[in-house]
């Protein structure tokens, strides 16, 4: 499969995002990759880029730099899979259609080189059957499943029900499809809370606004919250983010309660 061409598919993104043509935003990539500024463009190029504003061009420069580390780091997964052995052309689907550096990272994690983990040993002993056996029915005794499991590698059915949640545990942080449905359900539900670091309150004066606040993710004004990460970059706020473990996704609370077992 031919991967798709990035120098077409990055101002066809933009042009959709800032209301305009892609030959508008190609004209504009290429005055700035020329060395020109945001602000000469906007005030003395505008025929060059059928009149882009200031605003249109700023949110173009930084949705440029962010897409094309986005195509650089397509094209490293992509690489790597497929040096594995491992590409098969669903994949290669989704991480060509992948928006996001976290969808990649998502599509990537199974595949990333790692050192051994504790999944990674219980495999090798041979727990993984014993995984499927647990998740696929609920209703059996997980240690009675697993009294078939020891070995001399695997002493008791506390080591390979051990084993067996390694496993488990690794898959579900390892799904892709959870990890996206877990972020838009958190984008969605979770509230982002501010609080002020003991012993901040004067040197970071200028985030009191910030010193007991919470509000919604989902409806927060991108003014604010870049305020609050200033806030915490700067030592003087902490950040958390809220959700309601009860409100979880079907599908999550599924999977989440069979690893648990």
């Amino acid at each position: 499969m031919t991967a798709p061409d990035p120098t077409r598919r990055i101002p066809l993104l933009i042009a959709g995002e800032i209301g305009a043509r892609a030959d508008q935003v190609a004209q504009a990539i290429t005055l700035l990759d020329g060395g020109a500024t945001v602000p000469f463009i906007a005030r003395y190029r505008k025929e060059v880029t059928s009149g882009l504003d200031d605003t249109q061009l700023r949110t173009l420069a930084e949705r440029l730099v962010y897409l094309r580390e986005l195509e650089a780091r397509r094209a490293a997964i992509r690489d790597s899979i497929a040096s594995q052995g491992k590409l098969t052309a669903d994949l290669e689907k989704g991480i060509d259609g992948a928006v996001t550096k976290a969808e990649l990272e998502d599509l990537y994690l199974p595949y990333k080189p790692k050192r051994r983990t504790r999944a990674m040993i219980a495999r090798e002993n041979g727990l993984g059957p014993l995984a499927e056996a647990i998740l696929q029915d609920r209703r059996a005794d997980p240690a009675a499943l697993a009294a078939g499991y020891v070995t001399e590698a695997v002493p008791d059915t506390k080591a390979a029900l051990e084993g067996a949640r390694d496993i488990i545990a690794e898959s579900l942080a390892e799904d892709a499809g959870l990890l996206g449905r877990l972020r838009a359900h958190m984008q969605k539900v979770a509230v982002l809370s501010a609080r002020v670091v003991e012993g901040k309150q004067v040197e970071g004066a200028k985030f009191s606004d910030y010193f007991a606040h919470s509000e919604s993710w989902a409806t927060a004004p991108s003014h604010r919250a870049l305020a609050m990460l200033r806030g915490r970059n700067e030592g003087v706020l902490s950040l958390d983010l809220e959700v309601d473990a009860e409100a979880a996704p079907a599908l999550a609370r599924r999977k989440a309660s069979c690893a648990a077992r």
